[in-house]
């Protein structure tokens, strides 16, 4: 007869699981994924190097489901913005200044999430990653053209464009690691936001 685990056995996993992850997330944000190895993972979970396979099959998983844990709470992190904001152009602006922001207040983590080499797996979810965020940009357009707010545009099409050229705009700021991260935030941030209002053809405060 299979081995079943007990109740007891299986909360036992499951807090470790969520112990390696977190570690995980720790080193990411440190090392990148190059120091994001295996036996490096096991050290800062307090765990054995084989223990940690009994979770993940090998490297290129862990950081699979390393890239989802850090993006889902990324996720979280710009919807919550947008639900404060009252119209879709605000809610626009709000996806790149929280996006932004947070990213360069951790630039080595945003590194490894945006654009540092790493396994082909990983790059498959970042494809996952850039489509989620333009969708949420594409919806807030498309609610802003039907207002009237911006003018007739393909709202995927653009939020897609404003996606890469976001992420290439933060690539050089995160590579640097800017000595002082609140000041790259205070000049790089309204000027991703202006220059994404601009972008989509509405006003933005600034001309006024």
């Amino acid at each position: 007869m299979a081995y079943r685990r007990t109740p007891a056995v299986q909360a036992r996993l499951d807090a470790q699981r969520e112990a390696v992850l977190q570690s995980a997330v720790g080193l990411l944000a440190e090392r990148g994924y190059g120091g994001c190895t295996m036996a490096a993972v096991a050290d800062r979970a307090g765990i054995a190097t084989g223990s940690l396979y009994q979770h993940f099959a090998n490297k290129a998983e862990l950081s699979v489901q390393l890239f989802r844990r850090v993006v889902t709470r990324e996720m979280a992190a710009v919807n919550a913005a947008v639900a404060l904001r009252d119209t879709p152009r605000q809610r626009i602006a709000a996806v790149v200044e929280t996006f932004a922001a947070r990213a360069l207040r951790a630039p080595r983590l945003a590194y490894a999430l945006l654009v540092e080499p790493a396994d082909a797996v990983v790059d498959a979810e970042r494809l996952v990653f850039r489509r989620a965020f333009r969708d949420v940009i594409a919806t807030e357009i498309a609610a802003a053209v039907a207002a009237g707010e911006l003018p007739e545009q393909d709202p995927v099409l653009t939020a897609a464009a404003l996606v890469g050229a976001v992420g290439e705009a933060l690539a050089g700021p995160l590579a640097a690691e800017p000595s002082d991260p609140q000041r790259a935030t205070t000049e790089v941030v309204p000027a991703l936001v202006s220059f994404t209002l601009r972008a989509l053809g509405g006003r933005d405060d600034s001309d006024a």
